[in-house]
């Protein structure tokens, strides 16, 4: 099964999707949600108006979407989810500079972005396995 991987980023003013690898798929708005809901709209909308000859390859068949986002976008579209306090717990980051990624006014170094995606995913394991 083939992945489509749209990525997830901010600029000054509003929020921005596209497929790395798939062109004609792109999408904005005000917040990553509404990027990401433009950005498959525009998928839909690429299928329907093309011709299975015409649609690239990686449509032609079963494909499953991948969210990439850059450390800000993630941070605000989970800002209602994941407090800077939890991320501090969760990451070691302090919560300031949690701020700081969050609106825009530092980016983190490779070494930081790691740091927060392998705790999410430390996270994402440990629930996998919980059962009520």
């Amino acid at each position: 099964m083939e992945k489509i991987i749209i990525t997830v980023g901010a600029s000054s003013d509003h929020f921005g999707a596209y497929a790395e690898n798939c062109d004609g798929i792109y999408g904005a708005g005000d917040t990553p949600e509404a990027a990401k809901q433009n950005a498959l709209e525009g998928l839909k909308l690429l299928i329907k108006s093309n011709k299975s000859e015409n649609l690239p390859d990686i449509l032609k068949g079963e494909y499953t979407i991948v969210y990439k986002y850059d450390t800000q976008s993630f941070l605000k579209h989970y800002n209602n989810i994941f407090s800077n306090v939890a991320l501090e717990r969760l990451t070691g980051i302090n919560q300031k500079l949690l701020h700081h990624y969050s609106s825009g006014l530092k980016k983190p170094r490779l070494a930081q972005r790691k740091r927060i995606e392998t705790a999410l995913h430390r996270l994402g394991e440990e629930l996998i396995a919980v059962e009520l």
